[in-house]
């Protein structure tokens, strides 16, 4: 089945040549998603097409105004779609809300900028608000960019190997493993012996063994 990614931003070309390139844009000459870029000020009024304005109650900084995007959700709008806002104060994006995500077959994503959008297109047409991290970026397309490419990595067919999704960090909660490749021995550093004993039990549990090691030191939250 198709997935369908439309991103409204003030900044298309930012997320167009990233999401053109590697394995996002190879599933979609294959046509197992499409990404579409749109312009957010093509849905603003007036002579010089103005998507924002300063904030009632002052403040720094300019606010999207409600009219642009209101008008650009109606004309993207499908029974099936789900409104996505990027925002730093939106829900943080994780492996689980990745797969429930990759299951939407039109996600419109709304990239903020400047000091965020109006609260009525927050209240009224946004169905989930997203966070990918806990820090503020200029504006919220590289944010977008980085949702689908985490969501595509759900949809069938979009990774070479399915099994790089249960072996890699974040899988059962645990961060990833040590990788090693050839040479064996590089520089008088070795490969450690289990990973060349051809013993998959063995393998498996030193992996394992790593795995709790490197996310009680780094990431303990993600154990409780």
């Amino acid at each position: 089945m198709l997935r369908e990614f439309e991103i409204l931003t003030l900044f298309p070309e930012m997320a167009e040549g990233f999401l053109s390139a590697s394995i996002i844009g190879r599933a979609q000459a294959k046509e197992l998603i499409a990404v579409r870029c749109h312009q957010l000020r093509d849905w603003a009024s007036g002579p010089h097409s103005k998507t924002d304005a300063m904030p009632y109650g002052g403040g720094a900084g300019m606010v999207l105004k409600p009219e642009p995007i209101f008008e650009a959700y109606a004309a993207l709008k499908r029974p099936n779609t789900q409104f996505v806002y990027m925002a730093p104060d939106g829900q943080a994006l994780s492996t689980p809300l990745a797969k429930k995500l990759a299951q939407s077959e039109h996600l419109v994503i709304l990239s903020g900028h400047y000091e965020g959008v109006d609260q009525r297109v927050r209240d009224e047409i946004v169905d989930l608000e997203v966070s990918i991290g806990d820090y503020v970026l200029t504006n919220g397309t590289l944010a977008a960019a980085v949702l689908i490419d985490c969501v595509s990595r759900f949809i069938p067919g979009v990774l070479g190997d399915e099994k790089s999704l249960t072996d890699e960090s974040f899988t059962d909660n645990l961060l990833s493993f040590p990788q090693y490749t050839r040479p064996a021995s590089f520089r008088g550093l070795s490969v450690p012996q289990v990973l060349l004993s051809g013993d998959h039990a063995a393998i498996a549990s030193w992996r394992r063994e790593h795995q709790y090691a490197k996310t009680q030191s780094i990431r303990p939250d993600l154990l409780i």
